[in-house]
């Protein structure tokens, strides 16, 4: 009976392979003449001109008309899908597809606003790297509901001709802005660096870390919460204009850097440094770093709303943002330089040895992400009690 199931799929295989193809070509067939409207966040130079050359290829290649809708935020294009929807907008939204990771993707899939189990259809989900967490995001099941197309983990930038050794630990680095007062600082909660650079702080800290993997409890987040606040009343006061004011972004970070007001940047890209010194944007001689406990880290990803009104032209674009060539592409340090999604040894020789040049070198281990709740509890407490400054 076994041998004769085996039989059974080894024939069936093929049929199923085949009408996926089949309907892969049904979904290129439909895609044609499309237009695509893709937020996504446009708060970067390297990130907006990638884009810009995603839509030429979609255009010259598959006859897709991919609009960039640039957002400072993807919760603002997260609140016009949830006002569509309470409008009963059920289709020809606004929203074709959309850069999202976290809590923005835990608020839609709880509202059942997203189309789900479409990622691991795609043709070139095959080169992806699953022991990268591209079925979960910050702790919640994707359930083929986000496509990952890029990874990210959070990195400290300094000038080595006047920054060497860097703080490695949350007590080296408050003891290095004691030293150097007016010279740290962090974005703005709820920019997205600077929440991370609240939850890095929180993993490094906390005596209860087990709690992290949960949505945040009332009756124990002061408790989990506590040695972050107690670290931040102490970092505050001799931070950049003495934690009064904080930069809006990491850009702003990376101009005070630039300028020698600060002796220290972040970011969420490894490679962020490599390009803006490139570009001329920071000192030649600035480098990446970590505290060596290691970083906070995530993957991201697109999504496509369930109202969407160019579904088909949306997932070739996603299946296309996984293709070796723009993986490749993006993970060049010279046009992005975002880490890659993609496992090198499933790709051609000659594209493996490329991808692994590409990756950044002597990175920290990667820290998961707290659940998802988190970013909202975390931001909302951080303006609760500095906000007002």
């Amino acid at each position: 009976m076994r041998y004769c199931l085996l039989c059974l799929g080894l024939l069936l295989s093929p049929l199923a392979a085949f009408a996926q193809s089949d309907n892969w070509q049904q979904i290129k067939n439909d895609a044609r003449g499309q237009t695509v409207w893709f937020n996504a966040w446009g708060g970067d130079n390297a990130v907006n001109q990638y884009l810009d050359w995603v839509s030429a290829e979609m255009k010259t290649h598959y006859a897709i008309n991919l609009k960039i809708v640039r957002l400072a935020d993807a919760a603002d294009a997260v609140k016009r899908i949830q006002t569509e929807a309470a409008s009963g907008r059920k289709a020809g939204g606004s929203v074709d597809l959309l850069w999202v990771n976290g809590e923005n993707f835990r608020t839609l899939k709880d509202a059942g606003l997203l189309q789900t189990q479409w990622a691991q259809i795609l043709p070139n989900w095959r080169y992806v790297d699953t022991q990268q967490p591209v079925t979960e995001d910050f702790a919640i099941p994707t359930e083929g509901a986000e496509s990952p197309w890029g990874g990210a983990q959070l990195t400290f930038i300094a000038n080595r001709d006047i920054t060497e050794p860097p703080p490695r630990s949350a007590q080296a680095l408050l003891e290095f802005a004691r030293a150097h007062p007016g010279t740290v600082t962090y974005p703005r909660p709820p920019d997205f660096t600077g929440t991370a650079f609240l939850e890095q702080l929180l993993i490094t800290l906390t005596a209860k870390p087990q709690a992290l993997k949960n949505a945040p409890d009332t009756a124990t987040f002061a408790e989990v919460t506590a040695p972050l606040w107690q670290y931040l009343d102490a970092l505050h006061p001799v931070l950049w204009r003495e934690g009064k004011d904080f930069p809006p972004t990491p850009a702003r970070m990376d101009a005070l850097l630039n300028s020698g007001t600060l002796r220290i940047s972040l970011t969420f890209n490894p490679a962020h440094a490599q390009q803006k010194i490139a570009r001329g944007e920071l000192p030649k001689n600035s480098y990446s770093f970590g505290f060596s406990q290691g970083m906070l880290g995530n993957v991201h990803f697109v999504t496509l709303p369930a109202n969407a009104r160019a579904s088909a032209g949306a997932k070739i674009v996603a299946n296309f943002l996984l293709s070796p060539e723009a993986q490749l592409r993006k993970a060049d340090p010279s046009v992005w330089g975002d880490p890659s999604v993609l496992d090198p040894q499933k790709l051609p020789v000659e594209q493996r040895e490329a991808l692994l040049a590409r990756i950044p070198k002597g990175l920290p281990a990667v820290l998961p992400e707290p659940h998802a709740a988190w970013v909202n509890a975390l931001e909302q407490e951080w303006l609760r009690r500095y906000g007002t400054h």
